[in-house]
């Protein structure tokens, strides 16, 4: 199987790294030149990774094709690619509904969408696939968890939590600063969240048959200070405030789609 990345930004990376940490059976790997400090770091992974002469080469040189680029130029680099029939092609393109797609590559390609995470790299990620894809489940088995979604409206709820991860980061630096106030100092006070909301994730993963709630209430003593926290955070709107960009996200998702 050849591989190859039209577009080398950080999740291309990411996936990269992955698979040449799982050792995944791979006769190439093909990197566009994009972003050549990148792709010059991947090709110096392994030497199963080249960087193309240009997007082209990559298209033509590979079983399965990753769109990576961002949506605001995919256009603009999708369209121009002559792509073979039957080719399996990943859109890891925000927002660009397939039916766009398939207009833009006029083939008769396997076309599906992905929503990889960072943590592919790792071989710890999840990711979302529509439609479900034998190879593209087998590619990300080996990166991590695959849900393969039955239709494109639970595909966009999950590229809406996908969204979650800056607003995780500024609920823990939040968190941070509050330490920082009462004179914590900044490396105590990362050092102490950092494995903190790690160990939380970790009892959620390991106890895949209790729902969030159960868990909630497990952590938190009748009348304790866990409880004190969440019923206040909940009163003064927290929740709601979550809720709501879900909602601005979801609603800028439909759009996209032409269903808003």
């Amino acid at each position: 199987m050849r591989i190859g990345f039209v577009g080398t930004g950080v999740i291309t990376e990411a996936i990269v790294t992955g698979l040449l940490r799982a050792e995944f059976t791979i006769e190439e790997i093909v990197v566009s030149p994009r972003s050549e400090a990148r792709s010059a770091r991947l090709a110096a992974l392994s030497p199963l990774v080249r960087v193309a002469s240009d997007n082209q080469d990559v298209v033509s040189a590979c079983d399965v094709v990753f769109l990576a680029v961002r949506p605001q130029i995919a256009e603009e680099v999708v369209r121009p690619l002559s792509f073979t029939p039957g080719t399996i092609v990943a859109s890891l393109i925000a927002t660009i509904p397939i039916p766009t797609l398939r207009q833009w590559i006029g083939a008769d390609v396997e076309l599906s969408r992905a929503v990889p995470l960072p943590f592919v790299a790792e071989l710890r990620g999840v990711t979302v696939v529509y439609p479900a894809s034998a190879v593209l489940d087998r590619i990300f088995g080996e990166l991590g968890t695959v849900i393969d979604c039955d239709t494109v409206d639970e595909f966009d709820a999950f590229a809406v939590a996908g969204g979650l991860m800056g607003a995780y980061f500024g609920f823990a630096e939040t968190c941070a600063q509050w330490l920082n106030a009462a004179d914590v100092p900044a490396d105590k006070a990362r050092a102490y969240l950092a494995p903190f909301f790690h160990g939380l994730a970790g009892s959620a993963v390991a106890a895949p048959e209790k729902s969030f709630e159960d868990l909630r209430m497990e952590h938190s003593t009748a009348g304790g200070l866990n409880e004190q926290m969440h019923e206040r955070f909940r009163r003064e709107g927290g929740l709601r405030a979550l809720t709501v960009a879900m909602d601005a996200v979801a609603e800028r998702i439909a759009k996209a789609r032409g269903r808003a």
